[in-house]
C-alpha cells in the first residue's frame, strides 16, 4: 500500500512536472505576443501624434484614423474594406437595386483597378466598357498606389456629370479614354424574354429582387407558352453578373433543384462554416436548362453555376469565370460606419474552392468579335440548293396543310436562330444545346 501511495504521488508531482514544462512556454509564448502587440500599437500612436503634430498641413484626425483602418484591411485581400457611413448607406442602397454612379463592379489587381464587369445598360455598359479592362486614370489623375475605396471614390460624382476614364485593354495597342455621364443606376435583377419554346432568363445582380423577379417573371412566360407541357427548356444567363447577396445565390439555386447541398462555407475555426440545402420544388420540372457564364461571372454567379453544375442539373456553357470565391461580412461599428471582412471561403456542392480557379464550363464557347460591316458584307456569299437547278424534280410526296405549316414554322425558327447567332453567338448556342435535349428526350 506504501508503495502505490508513493507511486500514485510519482505519478502525480511527474505530471505536474509535465504540464509545467508545457504550460510554461505557451503562457511564455503568448505574454510575448501581447507584449508585442502593445508595443505595436504604441508605435502606431506615436506615428499618429508625430503626423498630428508635425506634418505640413493640418490633418483631420477622423480621417487620418479611417485611412489606418481601411489600410489594415485592404491589406488582407481586395474584397475587405472599411466603408464609412456614407459608404455604409450606398450599399445597403445598391442590395435593395438602386444608386447613383458609373455601373461598374471593380476589384484591385497588383495596384490596379480591374474591371470585373459592366452592368448591363449602364452609363459604363453603353460607354463601352468590358470585362477585364484595366482604369489608370480619372479625368487625367492616375490610380496606381490608391486603394480601392479611393479609386472609387474618384469615380464617384454627381448624377449627369461627366468622367473621362482611362483605359487599358488586352489586344489594344495604346491606352484610350472613354467618356461617361454619371447617372443613377437603377438595376433589374432579371430581364424575361422567350425564343420560340425556350425562356431566357437574364439575370445582371443579386440583390433583394433577383428570386422573387425570376420566380414571377419565369410563371409569367411560362403562362405565355401555355403552360409547363409547353416549356422546352431555359436559359440562365449569367454573363457579366459581378454577384451579390449569397441569400440571393441560394434561392435562385434551388428554384431549379430538388434536393442536395448547394453551397457550402468554411471560416478560420475548425467547424466554423454554414451548409445551404436545396429544398422540394423545381420550378421547371426537370426540364432542360442551360447555364451561360463568362469571366464577368463573379461570386453568386459562380455559386449558382457550381451548383446546378455539380448536381448535373445544367450545362454549364460560356468561358471560365471570375474566380470570387470568399464570403465578406459586414460588421456595423459605432459611428454608423461598417467593416467588410473576409470571414470564410465557399464550396459547391462536391467540395471545390473556386477561388482564383473560377467555374470551367462543360462547353467552352468564346464570344467572337463582331466583324466589321463592310468585312460581313464581303464574306457573304449566295446559298444555292437543288430547288434553284434547272430541271429539277419537284416533291412528289403530296403535303398535307399541316405538314407545310411545320415546315414553314421549323424554317422560320431556323432563320431566328441564325440572326441571333450574328447579335450573341454563345446565346444562339445555348439554344441549339436546348433543342438537341429536347429532340433527344422526344418533347
Amino acid at each position: 500500500m506504501k508503495r502505490f501511495v508513493l507511486a500514485s504521488l510519482g505519478g502525480i508531482i511527474g505530471g505536474v512536472v509535465i504540464a509545467t514544462q508545457v504550460t510554461g512556454p505557451l503562457m511564455a509564448q503568448e505574454r510575448a505576443q501581447t507584449t508585442d502587440v502593445y508595443e505595436q500599437l504604441d508605435l502606431f500612436g506615436n506615428v499618429f501624434e508625430r503626423i498630428r503634430g508635425q506634418y505640413v498641413e493640418e490633418v483631420d484626425t477622423s480621417e487620418l484614423i479611417a485611412a489606418a483602418i481601411n489600410g489594415m484591411l485592404t491589406s488582407l485581400d481586395p474584397h475587405s474594406s472599411y466603408l464609412p457611413p456614407e459608404d455604409f448607406d450606398d450599399m445597403r442602397t445598391q442590395t435593395r437595386g438602386s444608386f447613383g454612379g458609373l455601373g461598374i463592379e471593380v476589384t484591385q489587381e497588383e495596384g490596379f483597378i480591374k474591371v470585373v464587369t459592366p452592368m448591363d445598360d449602364t452609363p459604363a455598359d453603353l460607354a463601352g466598357v468590358e470585362p477585364g479592362d484595366l482604369i489608370t486614370h480619372v479625368d487625367g489623375e492616375p490610380l496606381l498606389g490608391l486603394t480601392l475605396s479611393e479609386a472609387v471614390e474618384m469615380m464617384r460624382g454627381p448624377v449627369g456629370s461627366e468622367i473621362i476614364v482611362t483605359i487599358v485593354r488586352e489586344g489594344v495597342s495604346e491606352p484610350f479614354d472613354l467618356s461617361i455621364i454619371r447617372d443613377t443606376i437603377r438595376l433589374q435583377a432579371v430581364r424575361v424574354r422567350t425564343e420560340g419554346d425556350t425562356v431566357i432568363l437574364r439575370l445582371t445582380t443579386f440583390n433583394e429582387q433577383t428570386y422573387p423577379n425570376l420566380r414571377d417573371g419565369l410563371a409569367d412566360a411560362v403562362e405565355e407558352l401555355g403552360g409547363i407541357d409547353n416549356l422546352g427548356g431555359v436559359v440562365l444567363d449569367l454573363r457579366n453578373n459581378p454577384g451579390g447577396l449569397l441569400t440571393q445565390a441560394v434561392s435562385v439555386s434551388d428554384a431549379f433543384l430538388e434536393q442536395g447541398e448547394i453551397v457550402s462555407t468554411r471560416g478560420r475555426a475548425e467547424g466554423e462554416g454554414d451548409r445551404y440545402n436545396a429544398q422540394e420544388g423545381d420550378l421547371i420540372e426537370g426540364k432542360p436548362l442551360v447555364v451561360l457564364i463568362n469571366g464577368g461571372s463573379a461570386s453568386a454567379s459562380e455559386i449558382v453555376a457550381g451548383a446546378l453544375q455539380d448536381h448535373r442539373r445544367a450545362i454549364i456553357v460560356g468561358t471560365r469565370s471570375f474566380g470570387k470565391g470568399s464570403v465578406q461580412t459586414v460588421m456595423p461599428l459605432r459611428g454608423d460606419g461598417a467593416i467588410r471582412l473576409t470571414t470564410s471561403r465557399y464550396y459547391t456542392p462536391s467540395g471545390r474552392s473556386i477561388q482564383a480557379l473560377g467555374v470551367s464550363p462543360d462547353i467552352v464557347v468564346e464570344q467572337p468579335m463582331r466583324a466589321p460591316i463592310e468585312e460581313a458584307e464581303d464574306t457573304q456569299r449566295p446559298q444555292r440548293s437543288e430547288a434553284d437547278l434547272r430541271g429539277r424534280l419537284d416533291n412528289g410526296d403530296n403535303l398535307s396543310e399541316e405538314e407545310q405549316r411545320q415546315m414553314e414554322e421549323e424554317r422560320e425558327r431556323a432563320e431566328e436562330v441564325a440572326r441571333l447567332r450574328e447579335e450573341d453567338y454563345q446565346l444562339a448556342y445555348a439554344l441549339d444545346i436546348l433543342r438537341g435535349l429536347t429532340a433527344l428526350n422526344g418533347q
